[in-house]
C-alpha cells in the first residue's frame, strides 16, 4: 500500500514537472491562448497560486527566464501562473481599459484559474495577482472588476485608467501598490514622457481611490526602509487605516524597474510581494514556506490528522489550532528541540468546517474537517 501511494506521489510529481515546464494551451471565446505553469517540486494539499501578468509585447517565455518563475514557486511553496496577453497590434498587450478592445482579458484569466484549480490542487481561498507596467494595468481592472475572486493584489508600475476611475470596485480588495517616482514609461503622476500622452490616475489619485473603495480612515503610517545600498533610490511604505490591507510602496528616484537584485538595491520586490500577501492575520490560510513546511494529511479529514513540520533550522514547541472566525481551539505541544516532528489532532469532536493550524513559528497550514 505504501509503496503504491509512493509510486502515485512520484508519478504526480513528474507529471506536474513535465506541464510546467512547457507553453500550455487554453481556449477562450475560440481563441487559443497560452500560459506557463510552475509548481514546487513536491507539496501536499492544496496551493496558493500567483497569477504574474507581464508588461507591455511581453512574453511569458520571457518572462519565465528574467523572473525565474520556477525558483519563485519553490520558495513560496506555490504554484506560479504566467498566462499570455495577445498581440493587439503594437504588441502583446492586456486589455486593461487604456486603447478600445474587444477582448475578454479579465474573463479569460478567471476561465484559466477555474480550469486549473483542480488540476493542480490549487487553493481557491489563495488567488494572488501581480503584474509589472501593463499587467499592472491589468491587475488594477481584475481588483476594481473581480476582487471577489482574489485574495490580494500588487500592480508594480502600472496605473487605473481613466475609463475605470468612475467605477465603484465589487468588494474591498487587499492591495499594494509600487511605483518608481522617475518613471518615464509610467509616469508617477499618470503621465508618460516616452510615449507623450496621459495614461491614467497618478499614484496619490490612484491610492485615494483605493481608500475610499476600502473606507479607510485617517492619515497613513510612514515608514522607510532601511537605507544599506548606494542605488540611488529610497523606499518608503504608506500603510492605510482601513478594514482591508492597503499599501503603497514609493521608489524615490525609481525608474520603470523590477527590481530584485538584493547585491545591488535595498528591496526584492518578490519579498516585499510576498510579505504582503501572506500578510500578519493568526487565521491566513497561506502557508508560511520562509518558515519551513507544515505537511498535514489526510486533507480534508474526518478525524485524525498527522501534522509534520520540517525545518533544519529551527525547532517548534506548540501547533495552535484556529476556527474560521479566528477562535483559539486547541494548542498541541511538541517535542522542544525536535526538527522532524509528527503530532496527530482528533477533528472528530470539532464540528465540519475549515480550520487553521499555526505553528510557534509562524508557519501556516489548512485543513478541512468534513
Amino acid at each position: 500500500m505504501k509503496k503504491t501511494v509512493f509510486v502515485s506521489l512520484l508519478l504526480a510529481v513528474v507529471l506536474f514537472g513535465n506541464l510546467s515546464a512547457q507553453i500550455q494551451h487554453f481556449t477562450w471565446q475560440g481563441t487559443e491562448r497560452e500560459y506557463l505553469v510552475r509548481t514546487p517540486a513536491s507539496h501536499d494539499g492544496t496551493l496558493p497560486v500567483l497569477f504574474f501578468l507581464h508588461g507591455l509585447t511581453d512574453n511569458i517565455t520571457h518572462c519565465d527566464q528574467e523572473y525565474n518563475f520556477q525558483q519563485m514557486a519553490e520558495e513560496f511553496g506555490w504554484a506560479i501562473v504566467a498566462p499570455q496577453a495577445l498581440n493587439q497590434g503594437i504588441g502583446t498587450m492586456w486589455n486593461a481599459g487604456l486603447t478600445p478592445s474587444s477582448i475578454d482579458d479579465a474573463g479569460f484569466l478567471l476561465a484559466l484559474l477555474d480550469s486549473l484549480t483542480v488540476q493542480y490542487q490549487l487553493d481557491p481561498d489563495s488567488v494572488f495577482f501581480t503584474g509589472f507596467s501593463m499587467g499592472g494595468f491589468m491587475i488594477h481592472r481584475m481588483a476594481i472588476e473581480h476582487g471577489d475572486r482574489i485574495t490580494a493584489c500588487v500592480p508594480v508600475s502600472g496605473l487605473i485608467v481613466n475609463g475605470l476611475s468612475s467605477q465603484t470596485p465589487v468588494a474591498p480588495v487587499r492591495l499594494l501598490h509600487i511605483h518608481g517616482t522617475s518613471d518615464p514609461v509610467v509616469g508617477y503622476n499618470g503621465n508618460s514622457s516616452a510615449f507623450g500622452m496621459t495614461l491614467g490616475l497618478g499614484v496619490e489619485a490612484i491610492m485615494d481611490y483605493w481608500q475610499n473603495a476600502n473606507g479607510c480612515s485617517g492619515e497613513p503610517t510612514i515608514d522607510t526602509l532601511p537605507d544599506l545600498k548606494n542605488d540611488g533610490l529610497r523606499f518608503i511604505r504608506y500603510t492605510y487605516n482601513c478594514g482591508t490591507d492597503l499599501q503603497h510602496l514609493k521608489v524615490l528616484g525609481g525608474n520603470h524597474t523590477w527590481y530584485d537584485n538584493v547585491n545591488q538595491y535595498d528591496v526584492d520586490y518578490k519579498n516585499i510581494i510576498y510579505d504582503f500577501f501572506k500578510g500578519n492575520s493568526a487565521t491566513s490560510s497561506v502557508p508560511d514556506r520562509k518558515t519551513g513546511q507544515l505537511q498535514v494529511w489526510p486533507n480534508p479529514t474526518n478525524g485524525i490528522v498527522n501534522i509534520q513540520f520540517t525545518n533544519h533550522n529551527s525547532p517548534i514547541t506548540e501547533i495552535k489550532v484556529y476556527d474560521v472566525y479566528g477562535k483559539l481551539v486547541d494548542v498541541l505541544e511538541t517535542c522542544h528541540g525536535a526538527f522532524l516532528q509528527t503530532v496527530q489532532i482528533d477533528l472528530s469532536r470539532y464540528p465540519d468546517g475549515i480550520y487553521f493550524l499555526r505553528a510557534s513559528n509562524g508557519a501556516m497550514t489548512k485543513v478541512v474537517k468534513q
